[in-house]
């Protein structure tokens, strides 16, 4: 685990709200030369603080309106069935994360579909055809308060 001193929570913090912002801007707001942050920026590259920068879609402009979260309970708890759920879920493009989770299930995932109607075929031909779904269970967003996710 690397160690965070208080400048680079700083640039952490900066790069999340704003992954685009210039080095030296990003300097003269953490109060660093621009090559001292450049080097901190690589340096939590390299270490994979940072993994990547990646942009911020609006999916309700590219058809993916309504958002559902599901969680799905296994048949059976063996490392198989787990790796064939996730293998299934890796190929399905309305699935945006796939979460493996503690509690009366094995999995959250958050999907992403333009309307009801897709969700419906979502859930019948992706969900109901992985044999080791045993549990299934829908909670739609209305809308979200909070998403800091980039």
């Amino acid at each position: 685990m690397t160690k965070l001193d208080l400048i680079n929570a700083q640039i952490l913090q900066e790069l999340e709200t704003d992954g685009r912002i210039s080095n030296a801007e990003l300097a003269d707001r953490v109060g660093l030369s621009a090559s001292a942050c450049l080097r901190r920026v690589q340096e939590l590259e390299r270490t994979g603080v940072i993994q990547g920068y990646r942009a911020v879609l609006d999916r309700s402009r590219l058809g993916g309106a309504v958002t559902v979260f599901v969680m799905v309970g296994l048949s059976a708890h063996l490392r198989r069935d787990a790796a064939a759920f996730e293998a299934a879920m890796m190929a399905a493009p309305e699935v945006r994360e796939c979460h493996n989770v503690t509690g009366s299930v094995e999995y959250l995932l958050r999907v992403e579909v333009a309307d009801l109607v897709a969700y419906k075929a979502f859930h019948a031909d992706t969900l109901g055809r992985v044999p080791q779904v045993a549990s299934i269970t829908s909670y739609i967003s209305l809308g979200s308060a909070k998403d800091m996710r980039a």
